[in-house]
């Protein structure tokens, strides 16, 4: 079974990310080895990862666009009044500046879901108060990671309500009869693990200084306290960019529209608009494209069938023991999320193979549903390609001082999906 695919190719990213290499490279090495590994040719592979990367072409364009509208906001000077304000709120207490961007991250799964879409405003020019009061970035990227991921597994509102609804449904597709009130009674539990992750990485693995350059730019901060007109239209274009996608449920509409908006009112210049997108494709283009290039390998590790595959094997090594069934299980879900890269889309490929075995071994329905939602979210967190980890890491990194795989997503993966395996595990056995 170690040969299979799907763990060959996933192990082989993993590897090759961890030795620093570029992700983009790894995930497209990884791809050609899963698709060898699988009988395919170099050629039929490369085709078939190319004709997948459609599958987040939506993804990748808001990134791109909602990058050029954190420049023009972060250019019109709103930004770093906002970070103002809530440095005069946190004073010296980097715990609390901690704490208040994972709600902020909580809050823009449900109450403004806007997703990672805040992360490269808000966060580059608090990254001088973080300098002053020397937090380790280690700490933040776990709390906006958390505030990424927890809601929707937690909460059925939001990005937490399409989430919980999948799984109910794939559920009761596969014969295990569950309502949606029952899938959120359940994830809870999760939750609790996610906070205990959390407050391990804050207040013991990185709770000690760390000390970073503050550049001229993020020293300016002080002088950005009066709020001018360009500042209000710049309000207006973010309310604008949040009320559209609500209306049209498309994401890159409504930054589209902010965006037209800030330029009629000439909070972008009109000769600055190259300028600011430029700004944009350096903020965001690398995150847009290693989504395109995951979701193309998403669509390899489906190509090769491995998964049943994999299950298959799993399924012959457990034989009915409920315990070793359901930690095997949830570490299959770790491998096939780190390879298709999105939680959401994992759930209906484990649904199907997970419930008739997790029926044969004696589980609950509502057991089922932990199980099946933990294996989902797990590897969301630590993911190299995952908005989860990508997110945080082009907020923080806006100086360039903070490292994607050792600063973001080795960190995330320690403290969140250690914890989602040992609650999804004794979840499962006791509900």
């Amino acid at each position: 079974m170690i040969f299979n695919p799907v763990i060959l190719s996933v192990t082989i990213m993993m590897v090759l990310c961890l030795l620093k290499l570029n992700v983009i490279i790894a995930i497209l090495i990884s791809a050609l080895v899963a698709g060898v590994s699988a009988g395919m040719g170099l050629g039929e592979t490369m085709n078939i990862l190319i004709n997948g990367m459609g599958g987040n072409s939506e993804t990748a364009l808001s990134y791109i666009l909602l990058g050029t509208l954190a420049v023009a906001i972060n250019n019109s000077g709103l930004a770093k009044i906002i970070a103002l304000k809530i440095s005069r709120v946190v004073k010296n207490k980097k715990f609390l500046l901690v704490f208040i961007l994972a709600i902020i991250a909580c809050s823009s799964q449900n109450l403004i879901p806007v997703h990672i879409a805040f992360i490269p405003i808000l966060v580059p020019p608090l990254l001088s108060l973080m300098n002053k009061l020397k937090i380790d970035r280690r700490a933040v990227a776990c709390a906006l990671t958390f505030g990424l991921k927890t809601p929707y597994i937690v909460l059925p509102v939001g990005f937490g309500l399409i989430f919980q609804t999948i799984v109910k449904d794939q559920l009761n597709a596969n014969n295990v009869t569950i309502t949606l009130n029952e899938v959120s009674s359940v994830n809870w539990f999760l939750g609790v693990g996610m906070l205990l992750g959390l407050l391990t990485a804050v207040f013991i693995s990185y709770r000690k200084p760390r000390e970073y350059k503050t550049t001229e730019n993020q020293n300016k901060l002080e002088d950005s306290n009066k709020f001018e007109k360009k500042h209000f239209f710049a309000l207006i274009g973010a309310i604008i960019a949040f009320g559209v996608q609500l209306n049209t449920g498309s994401l890159p509409l409504g930054a589209l529209f902010a965006l037209i908006f800030m330029a009629i009112t000439n909070v972008i210049p009109w000769k600055h608009i190259d300028e600011t997108l430029d700004g944009g494709l350096h903020l965001m283009g690398f995150i847009a494209f290693v989504m395109l290039v995951a979701a193309g390998y998403g669509n390899v590790i489906r190509e090769t069938e491995a998964v049943p595959e994999l299950v298959a094997g799993v399924i012959s090594i457990i034989g009915t023991n409920k315990i070793l069934g359901a930690f095997i299980m949830l570490c299959v879900g770790l491998f096939v999320t780190l390879g298709i890269g999105t939680s959401f889309g994992t759930i209906p490929i484990l649904a199907v193979i997970y419930c008739p075995l997790a029926l044969k071994l004696g589980f609950s329905p509502a057991g089922i549903a932990i199980l099946v939602a933990a294996a989902g979210a797990l590897g969301d967190a630590g993911s190299p390609a995952s908005d989860s980890t990508l997110g945080p890491t082009a907020g923080l990194n806006a100086d360039g001082q903070h490292q994607h795989i050792w600063d973001t997503c080795v960190p995330t993966f320690l403290h969140f999906n250690i914890p989602l395996i040992i609650f999804g595990l004794v979840g499962s056995l006791i509900f």
